[in-house]
C-alpha cells in the first residue's frame, strides 16, 4: 500500500477544500509513491513521536496538528518543527496532517466529541463546530462534572453555574470561542470548546453554560477518530495509536 492510498482514504473523508484559509493540511513531507510499513497516529508531531514510530517500524506519521504550520527559514536543530522535519527526512518517514479539512468534515473532529458526550441529533453549528442533545436535562454542576471526567480534564474552566437543566449543547474543539455567538444564537444551552479569551466570558452569565476543557483535552479522541477513518477503509494497513501524550501544558494542582 502506498502512501498516495493512504492519503487518498483520509480527504475521502475530510477533503482539504474542507480547511479553513490560515492551516496548512495535507502531506506535510515525503513521497506518496512509497510503500507504507505502517502508520502511526497522533495529535502533534514531536521528537518522541517520531522515535516511536520508528521504533514502530511505521514509516508513516498520520497527526491532527501540521508539523509545517508556520513557514520554516532554515532547517537546523534550532526549533521542534525543524527537528522533526530532519529526523522525518533522515528516517523516510511520510508525515500528512489532517486538521481544520477534519475539524470541518460530517462526522469529524467535533462529532466525536459529541459522541462521547452522548448527545443526539447532532447537526452543524455554522463554522465548523456542531449543535446536539442529550438524552434528558442535566443540571449544569452534574453536566460539567461529567464533560471533565469524560475528556480526563485535571481543571475545567467555566462560568457561573446555569440555573436551568442542560439540553442541548454546542460544541467546537480545539481553540473555539469563535463559535460562542452561534452557539448563542442557536439558543443552545452549553458551549463547549478548548480554548476561549477571557473577554468572552462577560455578557453570557444566565444565558449559556461555558466550559473550557484545554486545547488538548477537546481533541484527545481525534486519534481515535483516525483510526477509525483508515480502519474502515484500509483494513490491511497496520495502524498505531501513539502511547505519547503530546499535550505541552501541565497543571499544577
Amino acid at each position: 500500500m502506498k502512501v498516495r492510498e493512504v492519503i487518498e482514504a483520509l480527504e475521502h473523508f475530510a477533503p482539504l477544500p474542507l480547511q479553513e484559509s490560515y492551516d496548512n493540511a495535507g502531506l506535510q513531507c515525503g513521497l506518496t509513491e512509497a510503500e507504507v510499513s505502517g502508520a502511526l497516529l497522533c495529535l502533534d508531531v514531536t521528537e518522541e513521536v517520531l522515535r516511536e514510530a520508528i521504533d514502530l517500524g511505521c514509516n508513516m506519521v498520520v497527526a491532527h496538528h501540521p508539523l509545517l504550520f508556520r513557514p520554516l527559514r532554515q532547517v537546523t536543530d534550532a526549533t521542534e518543527p525543524e527537528r522533526c522535519l530532519r529526523l522525518a527526512l533522515q528516517n523516510d518517514i511520510a508525515v500528512y496532517a489532517a486538521h481544520t479539512n477534519l475539524d470541518n468534515a460530517e462526522d469529524g473532529v467535533n462529532y466525536m466529541m459529541a459522541e462521547k458526550l452522548g448527545l443526539m441529533d447532532v447537526v452543524p453549528l455554522q463554522g465548523g463546530g456542531v449543535l446536539g442533545y442529550l438524552p434528558a436535562g442535566e443540571p449544569s454542576e452534574f453536566f460539567l462534572e461529567r464533560v471533565k471526567e469524560t475528556f480526563r480534564c485535571p481543571c475545567l474552566m467555566h462560568n457561573r453555574m446555569l440555573e436551568r437543566p442542560i439540553e442541548s449543547v454546542a460544541i467546537c474543539g480545539g481553540a473555539g470561542d469563535f463559535q460562542l455567538d452561534e452557539a448563542l444564537r442557536q439558543e443552545a444551552d452549553a458551549f463547549l470548546t478548548g480554548e476561549m479569551h477571557y473577554h468572552r466570558y462577560f455578557g453570557c452569565e444566565d444565558r449559556i453554560q461555558i466550559g473550557v476543557l484545554g486545547h488538548y483535552e477537546s481533541e484527545q479522541f481525534t486519534v481515535e477518530l483516525l483510526n477509525r477513518v483508515l480502519g474502515d477503509r484500509l483494513p490491511n494497513l497496520p495502524l498505531y495509536m501513539t502511547e505519547v501524550n503530546t499535550n505541552p501544558i501541565n497543571y499544577l494542582i
